[in-house]
């Protein structure tokens, strides 16, 4: 890799353009990222013409970006010819308009048709992620005349191992296996040796979802079809590994308590940064001040027993755990459909037993502790790991129950993760504490 820096200091551009071509597109993608505007832009403007378009797909697109505006409109826009519509269509929609509506102005009609086509669909579905670039035939064709037809347009589809049958209406009506068409005799008609259940994505799928039907078809490409049938483009496994990154990335982020960002974190500013953090921030904050409340409430109870003030933060810090463990669990079933809401009363069942075991499991750890290494009253001991099942069994149910009422409720159930389950367990866990001391201590609150 660092062969190809070196023969762009050194000027040695010839040699530069015959290793290239030898390379995986991935790889030389992954140099040119390394270096800084100027030297990615002179290296591709050194690429053979025939491999740059398909390099330029897997660069960043702040790359892309960068590149495309160093180029004139002409080169540019034949940059854009020669991408997949999907990928132009990226590409444009991250670009300022004035941008976007020049380069357009200087594409073919046909890139101008794919991209208006795909950027009419709603954001993360899945007809704004498909590409328009596929192999169809149709059911009156022989297997001669298919594989005739996939030799003249192959090179400009975007894979050709799955064709796609339609009819008059182009209404998609099978699919044939290119190996297939290689093994069967050259007069043999589509329509006899196709594949006729086809499994096929609508234009207004979410993208969430067509990473689901990809994991459970085991396909390599699916077709995408509008409310008629009527086939539209089609959604290949690479888009799929995209989806799965930015979609696993945003639950990530929502679970941190922190607003999803469509940018790489290097390449986010700070007060970009600010704006995603602080709205949680402020809200985990406010809603903090209900445990300060429930402090001050019981001030007569604690000024009466010191003690116990020592392990409130200890109490706290197992619920909070305990309820982030079960509700990370809870919102990755969820999300890979492994549970339903119907399921809600035997995961509480599940979570409830398994809350006993670990309070108990912890109580009597703690026990000991308090009574061989804090010398503490044995009431005291007694009150905080009363505390301690109590909490370990509140925390589990409700870090169960909150995604699964929130996912009911058509929201998103990784914002009731970690930072606000803890907030409320945090103020449970106190309201519990205090009950139980001033019960079994004989507090006067």
């Amino acid at each position: 890799m660092e062969d190809l820096k070196e023969l762009l200091e050194t000027k040695q551009y010839t040699k530069l353009r015959q290793e290239a071509s030898e390379m995986n597109d991935a790889d030389v993608a992954a140099i040119m990222e390394e270096l800084d505007e100027e030297d990615a832009l002179k290296m591709f403007r050194i690429l053979p013409k025939s491999t740059a378009a398909d390099i330029f797909s897997y660069l960043e697109v702040e790359t892309q970006q960068n590149i495309i505006s160093g180029m004139s409109l002409k080169d540019a826009a034949g940059i854009i010819d020669n991408l997949m519509a999907d990928d132009a269509t990226d590409l444009l929609e991250e670009m300022p308009a004035n941008v976007v509506k020049r380069l357009l102005a200087n594409a073919s009609p046909e890139t101008r048709r794919d991209i208006n086509h795909l950027l009419r669909y709603p954001e993360d579905s899945a007809g704004s992620i498909m590409t328009v670039e596929y192999m169809d035939l149709k059911e009156e064709s022989t297997v001669q005349e298919a594989i005739e037809r996939i030799r003249k347009l192959g090179m400009d589809s975007e894979t050709i191992n799955i064709c796609y049958v339609l009819d008059a209406k182009r209404t998609l009506v099978g699919t044939v296996a290119l190996r297939y068409l290689i093994i069967m005799p050259p007069d043999a008609v589509i329509g006899d040796i196709m594949h006729e259940n086809v499994i096929a994505l609508n234009t207004l799928m979410d993208q969430e979802e067509v990473a689901r039907q990809f994991k459970k078809y085991d396909f390599t490409a699916m077709p995408v079809v509008d409310n008629e049938n009527r086939m539209v483009g089609i959604i290949t496994v690479d888009d799929v590994v995209d989806i799965i990154e930015e979609e696993t990335t945003e639950d990530i982020e929502k679970m941190a308590a922190i607003v999803p960002s469509d940018k790489p974190y290097m390449r986010t500013g700070v007060f970009d940064i600010w704006k995603k953090r602080i709205p949680w921030l402020l809200f985990l904050m406010v809603s903090a001040t209900f445990t300060g409340k429930i402090i001050t409430s019981f001030e007569d109870a604690l000024s009466a027993c010191v003690i116990l003030t020592a392990y409130i933060p200890m109490l706290m810090d197992s619920g909070g755990n305990a309820g982030s463990q079960v509700c990370v669990t809870v919102i990755r079933g969820l999300s890979l459909n492994e549970i339903e809401f119907k399921d809600l009363p035997r995961i509480i069942w599940k979570e409830a037993r398994v809350a006993i075991l670990c309070g108990v499991t912890l109580a009597a750890a703690n026990f000991a502790k308090l009574l061989l290494l804090d010398r503490v009253a044995m009431s005291v001991a007694l009150v905080v790991c009363s505390t301690l099942v109590v909490c370990i069994l509140l925390a589990k149910i409700v870090g169960c129950s909150l995604p699964m009422l929130a996912k009911k409720l058509g929201f998103d159930p990784a914002v009731m993760a970690s930072p606000l389950i803890t907030t409320i367990v945090d103020a449970l866990s106190l309201s519990v504490y205090f009950t139980i001391a001033v019960n079994m201590l004989h507090l006067s609150v």
